[in-house]
């Protein structure tokens, strides 16, 4: 039953995505954005109620504390789909967050925690004073919001097709590139912020209080980590700080959801995370470069930390030398700059135009200066550094993609081929079945 609400509610979004995409009437209100939280909440849902139906010892820690054992009422599940603070654009959530701050049994102190310490309430009210951090949030917001609207005079994706772009040299367009992606995300920045204050004003972004300080956590819905996406220097901390709740509905609901209980997730289950995540975004060729190129450059950035990293490290202690600094800066120049040229055609969504915008990299000095590279590696010989783990594979344990990217498609392929054989291999071995070696 899961699978069939969530066929259903990608191919109704996917209807409306290319009703949109092909009519191409900016002027028109878009319902997508909203749509798109929607398919996250009820496809969550769907998988909640049949988690209910499941014996404990089928389910997780997180599908214990998700699942709904008693169906809502009609008023309390319209109540959950339509919470208005996040109906346009997100964040979403389960529905026993939804319930717990209804019923208020979210804001249940722990009996650990010293009483004097209890946040403090208003009257009779169960849900702590949330005003401040939901102030603050409003005013981070408006901030963004107010620094795309005067950046974007100078950076927006219109700046890229200019004649006037191509006479610069290779270093400017990389920083108007790098502006115009920095511009796009302040609108998101904003949006998310605003619409998480909202959140944290009417209680929902409670997320317990530390029994030590008495300090309240308001970060159950947060969506976006600005400085974790800023400041990050690989791929993976890039990803993972963008459109959080995102991240972990495909992760809860697609990646682990179309992996057989105690097995590992494969290549079925990252294949299944990108279509999906790919698909939910909607069908402009840009959004597909995008992913395709962040695939590999996730693999690129995985081998570079495992070879070159371990040249800033202690070999014996593992604690970073004094030259780590520079290690540092360069891998968070690489990885902003990589991935304002990845996330290019994000932005500008068509094939042509995304391509137009790319060529001007392959036309710059880098080819050459990455040509000599190439060969001067070719020449080289002797020994090779022991690897050190990566984000991206901690204790040989495989990472789920994050936002449907594949951490390694490499591996993924060689899963696919191998898989391929032993179907092949089973089928020769018995030819009484269908698809035989004579049929195959």
């Amino acid at each position: 039953m899961p699978w069939i609400v969530f066929v259903f509610l990608m191919g109704h979004m996917a209807i409306n995505q290319l009703s949109r995409q092909f009519a191409n009437t900016p002027s028109v209100v878009d319902i997508t954005g909203a749509q798109m939280v929607m398919v996250m909440k009820l496809s969550a849902f769907a998988w909640n109620v049949f988690d209910g139906t499941l014996p404990e010892d089928h389910l997780s820690d997180h599908q214990k504390d998700r699942r709904i054992i008693r169906h809502p009422e009609l008023l309390d599940y319209a109540g959950y789909v339509l919470f208005f603070p996040s109906l346009f654009g997100g964040p979403a959530f389960d529905y026993n967050e939804y319930r717990g701050w209804i019923d208020c049994s979210m804001f249940d102190v722990p009996g650990t925690v010293d009483p004097v310490k209890k946040p403090p309430t208003r009257k009779k009210r169960k849900i702590p004073r949330s005003g401040t951090p939901a102030t603050w949030k409003m005013t981070c917001g408006l901030l963004w919001i107010l620094t795309f609207l005067n950046l974007s005079k100078w950076y927006s994706p219109d700046v890229l097709f200019t004649d006037r772009y191509m006479t610069y040299g290779f270093l400017r367009r990389t920083f108007i590139l790098h502006m115009v992606g920095f511009t796009a995300r302040t609108k998101y920045y904003g949006v998310w912020f605003l619409a998480e204050g909202a959140c944290i004003l009417a209680g929902l972004g409670y997320n317990g209080i530390d029994p030590v300080t008495g300090r309240i956590s308001w970060n159950r819905l947060q969506n976006i980590n600005p400085w974790g996406v800023e400041s990050a220097q690989n791929s993976r901390a890039y990803l993972e700080n963008w459109n959080m709740n995102t991240n972990k509905w495909l992760r809860y609901y697609i990646y682990l959801r179309v992996t057989p209980r105690n097995k590992k997730p494969g290549f079925r289950a990252s294949m299944a995370t990108f279509v999906t995540s790919a698909f939910w975004h909607g069908f402009y060729p840009g959004y597909y470069l995008a992913f395709v190129l962040a695939s590999l450059v996730q693999t690129a950035a995985k081998h570079y930390r495992r070879n070159i990293r371990p040249f800033f490290l202690d070999p014996l202690t593992q604690k970073p030398l004094p030259n780590k600094k520079y290690y540092d800066f360069a891998s968070w120049l690489a990885t902003q700059t990589t991935f304002s040229f990845v996330a290019a055609p994000f932005i500008i969504l068509g094939f042509k135009d995304s391509l137009e915008v790319w060529s001007p990299f392959f036309a710059s000095p880098a080819k050459v200066y990455l040509r000599k590279m190439f060969e001067n590696r070719s020449h080289e010989a002797g020994g090779r550094l022991s690897r050190t783990n990566s984000t991206d594979s901690i204790n040989g344990i495989r990472q789920e993609p994050v936002l449907g990217v594949s951490a390694d498609p490499g591996k993924d392929i060689n899963e696919a081929i191998r898989e391929i054989q032993v179907e092949v291999g089973k089928a020769r071995k018995d030819p009484g079945k269908k698809g035989s070696q004579k049929e195959l």
